[in-house]
């Protein structure tokens, strides 16, 4: 069972020609609504590579809210532990230009009351994977990993966007999801010198004593467990259409693996060629590939390479 902390937000998506820089202004002949969120996307991401969920976090009272609940039920995400704050649905601006790179503004909205106060203990023990990002109040997060870990739960946090993540947190916590500007932020405050994202990841597992997952892009992934071991893993070779999203499937995705009880490599294998299918269609859910979507598709890409 997944417990997914974390925000939901109602996405308005541009295409456009190319992004906007600073004082420019870039037309486009439409817009889309679209459920989206971290923690939404993470959560309908790990519900459809097989793994059964629970998302908890705040919503506005208005149309923007209910649409996300329903959204999420529809893919059979338990949404017990939403609440309704008096504050306005969390809301994102994202264009996306024509290589499917994006640019994104987010109003936090109800993602500010979300509340680990919330989470009763049940929820917590034992075979229960939580789930959590960084759109929601960090100390909500950091409070949920407390107890979490003192109640025998596995806990992953994806360290998006970049925060400040306490020394003693990081000690806490079992699976560490970055990409190399977060992974390089958090090594800089833990005053460690690797610039490279292999030797990122190996500090921090290390250090830390977590397994470190570091995602790059169009290069793939990488893997560093506290033992010692090493792993490199390859994406599908694809022609990206829309990339937002694509970290969310790959949190979500190598969750619900780990949660069904895969290998961490096993694991990592998926993620990646999930997060590639996730790039193939517009918007950060629609495109959330199902769990025979990418079983159809694993043997494209060799099992991930241990490096030491």
């Amino acid at each position: 069972m997944i417990l997914v902390f974390g925000s939901l937000n109602m996405d308005l998506v541009m295409t456009v020609p190319s992004l906007p820089k600073p004082g420019e202004t870039v037309l486009c002949p439409a817009y889309q609504l679209k459920p989206g969120g971290k923690g939404n996307n993470q959560a309908i991401a790990a519900a459809r590579a097989g793994a059964a969920v629970a998302m908890t976090g705040c919503i506005g009272p208005d149309a923007f809210g209910s649409t996300l609940v329903e959204n999420l039920a529809r893919d059979g995400v338990d949404t017990s532990g939403i609440q309704v704050a008096e504050t306005a649905t969390g809301c994102a601006m994202i264009c996306v230009d024509a290589d499917g790179e994006n640019f994104i503004s987010v109003a936090s909205g109800a993602n500010l009351s979300a509340s680990a106060d919330r989470i009763p203990d049940e929820r917590l023990g034992a075979g229960i994977t939580v789930l959590m990002q960084m759109e929601v109040p960090a100390e909500q997060n950091w409070a949920l990993i407390r107890r979490a870990h003192a109640l025998g739960a596995r806990t992953v946090l994806n360290v998006a966007p970049a925060a400040d993540v306490p020394a003693d947190i990081l000690k806490l916590i079992d699976i560490l999801v970055v990409n190399e500007l977060e992974a390089a932020e958090i090594a800089g405050r833990l005053e460690l010198s690797a610039s490279s994202a292999t030797g990122l990841a190996r500090d921090l597992a290390r250090t830390c004593g977590v397994t470190c997952v570091v995602t790059l892009g169009g290069a793939g992934a990488l893997m560093a467990e506290s033992g010692g071991a090493l792993w490199t893993a390859a994406p599908l070779k694809i022609s990206p259409v829309d990339t937002t999203g694509a970290g969310d499937a790959f949190c979500g995705i190598l969750t619900a693996a780990l949660d069904g009880g895969a290998s961490p490599e096993e694991a990592l294998h998926r993620a990646s060629v999930g997060a590639s299918i996730a790039c193939l269609g517009l918007g950060a859910q629609e495109s959330l590939p199902t769990a025979e979507a990418i079983d159809a598709r694993l043997a494209e890409v060799s099992a991930p390479l241990r490096l030491s």
